[in-house]
């Protein structure tokens, strides 16, 4: 066949890295026989996958394959799919377990596209694997489409009960501010206020950038003293950092602090980057942490429906919850990665590492937090509009003691049921790139949780 190649990528990960992935990908596709079409490298950007795509469109392929060199969002994924008739494929590549900074973070863009592609009913195959070993049949299978995800949907609501209807009544008249409208091909933070309230009687105030950034830059320097005290005992490496970011960084902290005051929230949905950096100066990450270990829930991305999760999740699991994406699922190894920024609630770390002050990975400013997360059983879950139909999706695992996977905030869990089968589960649910976690197992209650709000469970 004439197969159409999209190869993805941007440029804040680590292009070289990818280049040699992207290599090997391509490599592995000439093997096949097939007449391989468009650009051997990579689209960083919006307008270059735009050139490509009509450039294909005209060529005659027969499938197009979108080669997901690094994390990118599912705008230019969105655009493949609805440019052509023709099957259509993703292939995401995992990267090792080192420690350092995510250099692809390519699953979260397999993540992205598949739930957006769910939302638009758009069919598809995908790949997760290495291409630098055998894969011949792999490839095989995903160009036969022997690879397409089945529709996995949530149909039943179960029986509610008493601390499951507790929990509903309790966030019920709750207030989330979303500040800042979430990135552009982050479909998996879109929502609408009249649906949540109807859902769930959550409030949403929605406010601009500005209004944070504006409390914030009149926050005085002995405020940001006595914050970074605070801080100095709970993290080292403080004084590693650019001190000007660090009080930036610590600003945008009081800054929410006095909006929740003033206005009442209960969490808060936030447009994290580039602004936060590009116009404030400094990261929200490490705030997030913070507010977090308050009970105050922060979701990154705007993202108004992970926020929500972490309200239900935190009243269920009355202790701090962490919104985080999961980045690596090892079938061989059994077990996933979760991982953000380094904005896990500071009770979640493993007791036996110090948690130290960083900077974000891409952005390079501070305050994020460095620790990986304690072991222990975790509950798992998202308020998902997967399908255009909201439902509770809802896993367990045990949190491992390991090494720290990727800098920042980050853990290594083993699912309770196998890794291969939740990463099939995962993309064809079209569940969603974050996900909240808490410490102990919650099901039974969050069960009851979806009864009483008349809502259909998916465990996954």
């Amino acid at each position: 066949m004439k197969l159409g190649v999209l190869p993805l990528a941007r440029p804040t990960f680590d292009l070289d890295y990818a280049g040699q992935n992207l290599a090997a990908m391509l490599a592995r596709l000439d093997a096949t026989g097939h007449d391989i079409v468009g650009p051997r490298t990579f689209l960083l950007d919006d307008d270059m996958a735009r050139h490509a795509i009509r450039d294909l469109a005209v060529s005659g392929v027969e499938h197009v394959l979108i080669l997901q060199g690094t994390f990118t969002d599912a705008g230019m994924a969105s655009a493949a799919a609805v440019s052509f008739d023709q099957p259509l494929s993703i292939w995401a590549v995992p990267e090792p377990r080192l420690g350092g900074r995510l250099r692809l973070n390519s699953f979260c863009g397999l993540n992205l596209a598949s739930h957006a592609f769910g939302r638009n009913g758009r069919r598809f195959s995908w790949l997760y694997i290495d291409p630098n070993g055998d894969v011949a049949e792999d490839i095989a299978d995903l160009l036969a489409g022997e690879r397409e995800p089945r529709v996995l949907d949530a149909s039943t609501v179960p029986a509610p009960n008493p601390e499951g209807s507790r929990v509903a009544k309790a966030v019920r008249g709750r207030r989330i501010a979303r500040i800042g409208e979430h990135p552009a091909g982050f479909d998996t933070c879109a929502y609408d206020p009249v649906e949540m309230k109807g859902l769930t009687g959550v409030e949403v105030d929605e406010r601009v950038l500005d209004d944070l950034f504006d409390v914030a830059r009149t926050v005085p320097d002995q405020g940001t003293d006595v914050l970074r005290a605070e801080t100095c005992k709970q993290l080292t490496g403080l004084d590693q950092v650019d001190q000007a970011g660090l009080a930036n960084s610590l600003r945008l902290k009081i800054g929410l602090e006095v909006l929740k005051s003033e206005r009442g929230y209960d969490a808060f949905a936030i447009r994290c980057w580039p602004e936060m950096f590009t116009e404030f100066g400094g990261a929200v990450c490490g705030p997030a942490a913070m507010l977090g270990e308050d009970g105050v829930p922060c979701a990154c991305e705007s993202d108004v429906y992970g926020a929500l999760t972490q309200l239900v999740l935190q009243e269920t699991a009355q202790a701090p919850v962490f919104l985080t994406d999961l980045v690596d699922i090892d079938v061989k190894d059994d077990t996933g990665v979760v991982w953000h920024c380094g904005q896990a609630p500071l009770s979640m770390r493993d007791p036996e590492i110090r948690a130290e002050a960083t900077i974000h990975s891409n952005r390079l400013q501070p305050l994020l937090y460095e620790f990986p997360l304690k072991p222990g059983p975790v509950t798992w879950m998202r308020i998902s509009q997967a399908f255009n139909r909201p439902r509770i999706v809802l896993g367990f695992g045990e949190m491992l003691r390991r090494p720290l996977p990727f800098s920042g905030t980050s853990g290594v869990i083993r699912f309770s049921r196998d890794a291969d089968d939740v990463l099939s589960d995962i993309i064809s649910s079209g569940l969603e790139h974050h996900i909240a976690i808490a410490y102990g197992d919650h099901r039974p209650t969050l069960r009851g949780v979806a009864g009483a709000l008349e809502m259909p469970l998916l465990e996954v």
